[in-house]
């Protein structure tokens, strides 16, 4: 039983990570319109995709440094907070806090769990 949830704590937030990341990259698509050229949609789909990169480079160091991961996840939520607070409060942000902010500190809990688990072995 007690390898069956090391296994799992090791294997759920890297799973949730990538999801994450891979959601995060497929509503960069919205880039896509007509009277953009070449370079306007490269460049903007380049925009829209840094954050999903971040984290990308964040799971790739996090895999074998938990911690990184934790605190990362944990950061990536709060900028995503600080950045949603810049404009005029509006009820359903709320929900978007709790979507997007939500799945990023729920991944950097199960890092920062999974760390402290194997810190105390």
């Amino acid at each position: 039983m007690e390898k069956n949830i090391s296994k799992g704590l090791f294997w759920t937030p890297r799973i949730l990570a990538m999801i994450f990341i891979l959601f995060l990259a497929l509503m960069s698509l919205d880039v896509f319109g007509p009277g953009q050229g070449f370079w306007q949609t490269t460049e903007a789909l380049f925009t829209h995709n840094l954050p999903a990169l971040v984290l990308l480079a964040v799971l790739l160091i996090s895999w074998k440094y938990e911690i990184v991961g934790g605190v990362g996840f944990i950061l990536a939520g709060l900028v995503y907070i600080a950045l949603l607070m810049r404009s005029p409060f509006e009820w359903y942000k709320l929900s978007w806090a709790m979507q997007i902010a939500g799945v990023a500190f729920l991944t950097g809990a199960l890092f920062l769990a999974g760390w402290f688990k194997k810190r105390h072995k």
